[in-house]
């Protein structure tokens, strides 16, 4: 696919998980005592991209981690989770709360998705809302390389959106751990650099 220009106004950027939970110092994995200097400074590295592509006409789509709460609040969470993260609990990631939204630094978005499973596009209206506003360009940026943005932008390749990968807008924890998922995505999206993303919505 030809990436030496885009359709702003087609173009979404995709902003995986940047939520309060996930990176304030006062949400849920904070708290938990799991924090990661190269994801907290995502959201600064970011926002150029997001400011340039809302100048230029195009869509900031927001999708969030969450965790539906059931009866008494109880969240439902899969087994999985809760042995790699067993301070999650009641509150954490809850659909209107705080620690669900995106981070202040990254908002508005155009379109939120909540999401209950790494791709963004499983069983969630994803794909409909970005149908229905004519975007066929995803940037993607987010947290885990190796998880979230990974399952994402595998999942818009078979969907036949093109898909630009942020190198230095995506983090896991570890540095190898990010460095072998940003290989692998190579084989299925094109890989730019926040700066050259941002370039390429202006048209630079």
């Amino acid at each position: 696919m030809d990436f030496k220009a885009i359709n702003p106004a087609r173009t979404g950027l995709v902003i995986v998980d940047l939520q309060n939970d996930f990176l304030h110092p006062d949400g849920a994995y904070a708290r938990g005592g799991q924090t990661s200097a190269a994801i907290a400074a995502l959201p600064a590295r970011v926002l150029p991209v997001a400011n340039a592509l809302r100048a230029a006409g195009g869509w900031i789509v927001s999708t969030q981690f969450t965790l539906v709460p059931g009866k008494g609040g109880e969240p439902f969470i899969s087994p999985h989770l809760k042995e790699l993260r067993p301070f999650l609990g009641k509150g954490d990631f809850c659909p209107g709360a705080w620690g669900h939204r995106l981070v202040d630094e990254l908002q508005p978005a155009d379109l939120s998705v909540e999401k209950v499973a790494y791709s963004a596009f499983y069983m969630t209206r994803l794909e409909w809302v970005l149908r229905k506003a004519g975007i066929d360009t995803l940037m993607v940026c987010g947290i885990v390389t190796n998880g979230g943005v990974a399952s994402t932008v595998r999942d818009a390749h078979v969907r036949d959106f093109r898909t630009i990968v942020l190198s230095d807008g995506c983090a896991a924890f570890s540095q190898e751990t990010h460095d072998r998922a940003i290989g692998d995505l190579g084989t299925v999206s094109r890989v730019m650099t926040c700066a050259e993303a941002e370039a390429l919505v202006a048209g630079r």
